[in-house]
C-alpha cells in the first residue's frame, strides 16, 4: 500500500501563498485607480457571466464562468465563482470566497477574499449605472481584468466600448481571452 505524505502537499501550498503575496506586491499599480464609486450593492448583487479576462492560473480552462455575489445584511458580501473545466459539460469547479467595502463611502471599490484574512482589490471600473448590466471590473494590478455581464452573451458593441476604455485606462487589451458561455 503507497503512503502518502502530507508535507510535500503543505509545503508547495504555503510557497504557492508565498509567490502569490511577493508577485501582487511587485505587480500593484502605483497610481490610484479611477473606479465607479457609487454602486448600489443591492442592484450590483446576483449573478454575473464572465465574458472575457486576462489568463490566470486560477481559472485556467474553465468555461461557463459566473460570479455570484450574495449580500449578507451584516458586513460581508458571499462570492461564489464557478465554472466548469474545459467544456460545458465538464466538471464543475467552485471557489467560495466573501467581499467587504474598502471603504463605506466608495462602493466600487470591495476587497474579497478566498482564503483565510488574505484579501485582494476588486474594483468596478466601468459599470452600466442605468440598469446593471454589464461591467468592467479590475484589481490593483493591471495584471487582472474582467469582462462581466448580466446574460451569457454580450452585445457586440457594449463589447467593444469596454474593450476601447479598458485601453484608455492602459490595459494590454491583447491578453484579454473571451469565455466561451452556454
Amino acid at each position: 500500500m503507497m503512503k502518502l505524505s502530507i508535507k510535500p502537499l503543505i509545503y508547495r501550498f504555503f510557497l504557492s501563498i508565498i509567490i502569490l503575496i511577493i508577485y501582487s506586491f511587485k505587480a500593484t499599480k502605483t497610481e490610484p485607480m479611477q473606479i465607479v464609486k457609487n454602486v448600489d450593492l443591492e442592484r450590483y448583487s446576483g449573478t454575473w457571466y464572465e465574458i472575457a479576462r486576462f489568463p490566470h492560473r486560477f481559472e485556467k480552462d474553465l468555461v461557463g464562468v459566473t460570479a455570484t455575489y450574495t449580500l449578507t445584511g451584516g458586513k460581508y458580501i458571499k462570492v461564489l465563482n464557478q465554472g466548469y473545466k474545459n467544456t460545458l459539460d465538464g466538471k464543475l469547479k467552485q471557489a467560495k470566497g466573501k467581499a467587504k467595502l474598502a471603504n463605506k463611502d466608495i462602493t466600487g471599490h470591495l476587497k474579497v477574499s478566498f482564503f483565510l484574512c488574505f484579501y485582494a482589490d476588486y474594483y468596478i471600473l466601468e459599470l452600466d449605472e442605468t440598469n446593471y448590466q454589464y461591467a468592467l471590473v479590475g484589481s490593483s494590478s493591471m495584471n487582472y481584468l474582467w469582462i462581466m455581464n448580466r446574460t451569457p452573451q454580450m452585445d457586440e458593441a457594449i463589447y467593444n466600448d469596454l474593450l476601447l476604455r479598458a485601453k484608455n485606462r492602459g490595459y494590454d487589451i491583447n491578453k484579454l481571452e473571451k469565455v466561451l458561455q452556454k
